[in-house]
């Protein structure tokens, strides 16, 4: 869900910042007010090109900054594993930000990190959808089609998807291991040399050993400094002749005991100086062992660097990042060679795996194909009723699913093919609509595809571009049907889609030097008015949810 949206020197909009909520969400406004400016702002948010003419009158740079709830799922897609990284640990919301310069410049970001345009966009595309450009960009990809099929077929649909896509992971890594193994068998004899020599260099390696090797290094290099300060204060506290700290304190405390008797409130603190002596001298005498321990082994630094160097070498040698990196190879090379010396054979176990994972993944793809084939002819006939019903011509539609090589989604790609207009051809639903058309058949398909396709958060965009009356009833009926599934946000010039909306925000134009725009949410007076001047004034509306 969107739960926020700030726009600062963006075009008119000097300032503003709205707290949209769950279900619908109208944006209204007299012609030219800047309702436009609304769609443009979260169009940055989804990838469009910057342009200076964005930055508003006076301002350096214009900004645009979204704050929207994360799915289960958003990051499934490879390509967002960098963005991924960036994602703060328990953070269940994303951040999205782009900044306009005055020279046109960009600068996208995600949790307040830098991101690529095309990274950001990708990533809330997977939470927010928009029509008009955006939509098109969307019903082109099969992707998103096969993505609404498979909301339409339902849970256990989408259970079994993600079962595959888990499968077909799993089957990646075992053509990988496979591929790996079966490389190398060829030299199996190079590989075991390879394998000992990681094992051998690597003997009596743990997981703490390079730190502790670095900590006692480096108090053996600084064994001069260590030695003349340990010694300066053995010197301070206890030395061979004179008096030292220690024999000081004993004194003091000598002196406080003879009068005791005379003030016993001097006893606590005679008892503390007498304390004091006694722990000062068990420090003098730690120190004597630890200058006693420096000068025990001589040649102990030249050990230390060997076993440094042995570490390096084995790192270079086997290209390890770092040290954790070189621990993990080494156990991996000693399970493999457990498996040899146990008789195994690595590359046919696994063949075996990888036989394995190709079954279980073909027989999920199997289950997906035969469950999009089965609900592809009601799936088009439900959407063409409600094309008709949002005024789409005879509401011709139709579903092809074809097979395609296995992927991550399965073995099928998806198309959808429609026929406004008696007499045309069909033809993919991106190529043939308009902008009213598009979200038009956007809200159709949503309205259909059950639980959104798992969009959070809708923008329609010119939805009621060309209707009226009857039609757009019927509209303002299915974005309150999808709103019940998904947070809508339709930017709509007619008071039957405002009338029904759960809230309202109104872009006003404000004139002054400079003009400006000013978006606000409105009250359920501020409501009235503004329905009635989208009715011209002559009515009133009753029964205001």
């Amino acid at each position: 869900m969107l739960r926020t949206l700030r726009i600062e020197n963006f075009v008119l909009i000097r300032s503003a910042e709205l707290e949209l909520g769950p279900g619908l969400n109208a944006v209204t406004g007299e012609t030219g007010a800047g309702k436009t400016i609304f769609a443009q702002a979260l169009g940055l948010l989804l990838g469009a090109r910057g342009d200076a003419g964005y930055v508003g009158p006076g301002a350096s740079e214009a900004y645009v900054e979204a704050e929207l709830d994360l799915h289960d799922g958003v990051f499934d897609d490879d390509a967002l594993a960098g963005v991924a990284d960036l994602r703060p640990e328990d953070e269940d919301r994303l951040v999205a930000a782009r900044r306009v310069f005055a020279d046109g410049r960009t600068r996208a970001y995600a949790w307040g990190r830098s991101v690529a345009r095309e990274d950001l966009a990708l990533l809330v595309d997977r939470l927010l959808a928009m029509s008009g450009q955006f939509e098109q960009r969307r019903l082109a990809r099969p992707s998103f089609q096969l993505d609404l099929l498979d909301a339409y077929a339902g849970d256990e649909q989408l259970r079994r998807r993600a079962e595959h896509t888990r499968a077909w992971r799993s089957l990646a890594v075992a053509r990988r291991r496979h591929r790996e193994l079966a490389d190398v068998a060829a030299d199996h004899e190079s590989r075991l040399a390879e394998l000992r020599e990681l094992s051998a260099r690597t003997e009596g390696l743990d997981v703490e050993t390079e730190d502790r090797l670095l900590a006692e290094r480096l108090r053996l290099r600084h064994g001069v400094e260590l030695a003349s300060a340990a010694a300066g204060a053995v010197e301070a506290i206890a030395p061979e002749a004179g008096e030292g700290a220690a024999e000081l304190a004993g004194r003091a405390e000598r002196e406080l005991s003879s009068v005791v008797s005379l003030a016993p409130d001097l006893a606590e603190i005679a008892e503390e100086v007498a304390a004091a002596e006694v722990q000062l001298r068990e420090a003098a005498s730690a120190l004597r062992l630890y200058l006693d321990g420096l000068a025990a082994e001589p040649g102990r630094l030249d050990e230390l660097e060997g076993e440094l160097d042995r570490i390096a070498e084995a790192k270079r040698r086997f290209r390890a990042t770092d040290y954790a990196d070189l621990l993990a190879r080494a156990a991996a090379a000693q399970a493999e060679l457990d498996g040899f010396e146990v008789g195994g054979d690595p590359v046919a176990a696994a063949e075996r795996a990888l036989a394995e994972a190709e079954e279980q993944a073909g027989a999920l793809a199997a289950e997906l194909s035969g469950a999009r084939l089965d609900v592809a002819p009601r799936f088009a006939e439900e959407v063409a009723a409600a094309l008709a019903g949002l005024a789409m011509g005879e509401g011709e539609f139709r579903v092809e699913v074809t097979p395609r090589a296995a992927g991550a989604s399965g073995a099928d790609d998806v198309a959808f093919l429609v026929r406004p207009n008696a007499g045309l051809p069909f033809a993919p639903v991106a190529e043939t609509a308009s902008g009213g058309e598009l979200s038009r058949i956007a809200l159709a398909l949503r309205t259909v595809a059950h639980a959104g396709a798992g969009e959070p958060t809708i923008v329609f965009d010119e939805i009621d571009a060309g209707i009226g009356g009857r039609t757009a009833h019927a509209v303002a009926a299915a974005l309150q049907s999808l709103a019940a599934r998904a947070q809508v946000v339709t930017i709509t010039h007619l008071p039957q889609i405002a009338s029904a909306a759960d809230a309202h925000f109104r872009v006003e134009k404000v004139q002054g030097d400079p003009t400006h725009t000013r978006i606000e949410a409105l009250d359920r007076n501020e409501r009235k008015v503004e329905l009635e001047r989208m009715l011209g004034g002559a009515e009133f509306l009753s029964g205001l949810r």
